[in-house]
């Protein structure tokens, strides 16, 4: 059951219907097994599978963020695997005062100081790239923008306008030189590479030397090995999480609804539904209890953020934390949640005034989160409309 957006987003269940098929094709075409799986156990807060405890209920999840001790260099962790592709004393793989204080560091680096100083970096990306939406016609050099001349159906392929985005943003992060797009793919390499780290099952032959080259292609880019982790968080997420949160918009229609004052609040809600990070995958440091299951030390834990997040669509109890749930919680929760939302809210904002829908969409099988090879939108403004005003703004440079 989909439950319908509501207040300025509210649409027909129909609408929401579709924009939840087209989004849970995403899941079921990157990573079949692993989410059919997830999708048998769901109804359960926690499940356990030999020695492995799949964590889905929002109580459950929080718990384990916030109460488990967990062993931040484990094999098949995001801290391990982290740890043995760079030179270690990354955040994943600290404990204790030094932790805490990283995390003091890294918040305050991508706060609302970063969003304010990052935001004309982006917004100059999504000004040229979506100018081809524009329907008043052919671009400076006399050709239909596109490069399809009279065709008059110019569209934009999300996907690379989101690697582009994110590659400007993790080089301004890093102080990285290199060419935006080159990050972006390096990073997205990367974690494609590392991500049977994470993920059940047997590896492949070779895959432990195809990981750890691409971590030296993305570490040679960068101007310190620890800037690596931060780069591959950053353009991953970005390029999951805004095309799937884009091609919601469309196959809801919710464009309608959208302004610069209610778009941060979209972005959450849309982040929540998609949950671009579905799965957190850790490892039991100690004996614990979670929702009743007696949880071993060295027990593998499944952490189904996308379902701690979904957890609440027919009560919603607790909103903020559901909302929460994507980004994690307590001393494990992103500090970039910030940056992630404001950066989407313009997006959205951006996108709004074309009405884009989709007129291409597919999977990418090999990416580390479940997203978009390919989603290709063209401007869905109704005939003889005329040119839009332009992109909206958002209010102010400290949204949040």
């Amino acid at each position: 059951m989909t439950a319908p957006l509501v207040g300025p987003y509210a649409t027909p269940r129909r609408a929401q219907r579709t924009a939840r098929r087209r989004d849970r094709r995403v899941y079921l075409r990157s990573h079949p097994v692993l989410f059919a799986l997830l999708a048998a156990t769901r109804r359960r807060p926690v499940v356990r599978i030999g020695r492995t405890v799949l964590v889905h209920g929002t109580e459950a999840y929080r718990e384990v963020l916030t109460r488990v001790p967990l062993d931040r260099t484990a094999e098949g962790t995001t801290g391990g695997a982290a740890a043995r592709l760079t030179d270690g004393g990354l955040l994943f793989d600290q404990d204790g005062a030094g932790h805490r204080a990283a995390r003091r560091t890294l918040s305050a680096d991508l706060g609302s100081g970063a969003v304010a100083r990052l935001r004309p970096l982006w917004q100059a990306v999504l000004d040229e790239r979506l100018a081809v939406l524009d329907p008043a016609g052919p671009g400076r050099d006399g050709r239909a923008r596109n490069g399809h001349a009279g065709d008059g159906l110019a569209t934009v392929d999300l996907v690379e306008l989101a690697r582009e985005l994110a590659g400007v943003t993790a080089a301004a992060l890093t102080a990285c030189a290199a060419d935006p797009l080159l990050l972006a793919r390096a990073a997205a390499d990367a974690a494609a590479a590392t991500a049977r780290d994470h993920l059940p099952g047997p590896r492949r032959p070779g895959s432990a030397d195809a990981a750890a080259r691409a971590a030296a292609e993305l570490t040679a880019l960068l101007p310190g090995s620890l800037d690596a982790m931060l780069a591959v968080a950053a353009v991953n997420t970005t390029v999951a999480a805004l095309p799937r949160a884009a091609a919601w918009c469309a196959d809801a229609g919710l464009w309608a609804g959208l302004t610069p004052a209610t778009a941060p609040a979209l972005a959450a809600e849309l982040l929540r539904l998609t949950a671009p990070s579905p799965i957190l995958p850790r490892v039991a440091a100690a004996d614990a209890t979670v929702a009743g299951c007696p949880v071993a030390r060295g027990d593998r834990l499944v952490l189904v953020a996308r379902h701690a997040a979904r957890a609440q669509d027919d009560t919603p109890a607790d909103r903020a934390a559901a909302t929460q749930a994507v980004f994690g919680a307590g001393p494990h929760a992103c500090p970039g949640a910030g940056l992630a939302r404001a950066q989407l809210a313009d997006l959205l904002l951006a996108l709004a005034p074309y009405r884009p829908v989709v007129v291409r969409a597919r999977v990418d099988r090999r990416s580390a989160l479940p997203g978009y090879a390919e989603l290709r939108v063209r401007a869905g403004l109704p005939s003889g409309a005329g040119s839009p005003s332009g992109p909206a703004r958002p209010l102010g440079t400290d949204a949040p």
